[in-house]
């Protein structure tokens, strides 16, 4: 399988230092890269071939979409004319396939994919969306990418991908907001600022990899830490007490809306530019 990755950034590294994890043959991996002084370090970093030239995705099979949502519409008027057969990839956030698709000359072989930060790590998971065109065996060659950063879902609708951008594309960003709370709780009670990090970042991953490796319902591994009459139930109390679940549930509903906003403004902005003379 040849590849070819538009863009060298972030994401697009935390996909190809996960695929030569995993032994993929690096040197059919092309990545196209407007900014030449990334050339030399993806080379070394990673054993993929460089260039700045779209020429070279017309004989790939898979093509990943890794700029920035903004530059999509007119990187898709340069790339239109060299799509035949290839299946694209995007991991462009609030990017909808109907507006990718009419930028690409109605192209409907495309998958839209929405990871998040840990992917960097290769711990993220990746929701994805296949458009009607897109054959089982292209559904399997884009999950074999993305399972490069982490694990993966696909979803049975467009709309539940603006969810996952709600749920797990935002999500580390509360979860670093609990840690934060957590080590100034502990340091409030005359822990170091080390002891305070050690305690609060161990705590969260211990009790995810739990939830994670156990059968126990989450909500039964809580009961199970809240002794009657403890400390633990009196601090759950206390959160009972301030609605934090409710804030919690609140602030992805609020997300989750201005993903669905995004995506409008995004199809709305590039079909404007596309007909301004």
């Amino acid at each position: 399988m040849k590849l070819a990755f538009i863009g060298g950034g972030n994401m697009a590294q935390a996909l190809l230092a996960g695929l030569k994890n995993q032994q993929f043959t690096m040197s059919e991996i092309t990545v196209i890269e407007l900014d030449i002084s990334k050339h030399a370090s993806l080379q070394a970093q990673f054993g993929v071939d460089t260039t700045s030239d779209l020429a070279d995705v017309i004989t790939v099979d898979t093509i990943v979409l890794a700029v920035k949502p903004q530059q999509l519409p007119a990187l898709a008027q340069s790339l239109v004319t060299r799509l035949r057969h290839q299946l694209v990839i995007s991991i462009a956030a609030g990017v909808r396939l109907q507006h990718l698709s009419a930028w690409l000359n109605q192209y409907p072989t495309i998958v839209r994919t929405m990871p998040n930060t840990p992917s960097q790590i290769q711990e993220g998971i990746t929701g994805l969306f296949a458009g009607s065109a897109v054959s089982k065996a292209q559904m399997a060659v884009a999950e074999q990418i993305m399972r490069a950063a982490g694990s993966t879902v696909w979803v049975d609708s467009e709309e539940k991908l603006d969810a996952v951008t709600a749920i797990s594309g935002s999500g580390p960003a509360y979860v670093f907001y609990l840690i934060e709370a957590l080590q100034a709780a502990a340091q409030s009670l005359n822990l170091t600022e080390a002891e305070a990090k050690q305690l609060s970042i161990a705590t969260f991953k211990g009790a995810s990899l739990l939830a994670d490796t156990s059968e126990t319902p989450v909500a039964q591994l809580r009961a199970q830490v809240t002794s009657k009459g403890g400390t633990t139930e009196q601090g759950l109390r206390s959160l009972e007490e301030s609605k934090v679940k409710e804030a919690i549930m609140l602030a992805a509903k609020k997300a989750y809306a201005r993903a669905k906003t995004l995506g409008d403004e995004l199809g709305q902005t590039a079909s404007a530019d596309k007909n301004t003379p």
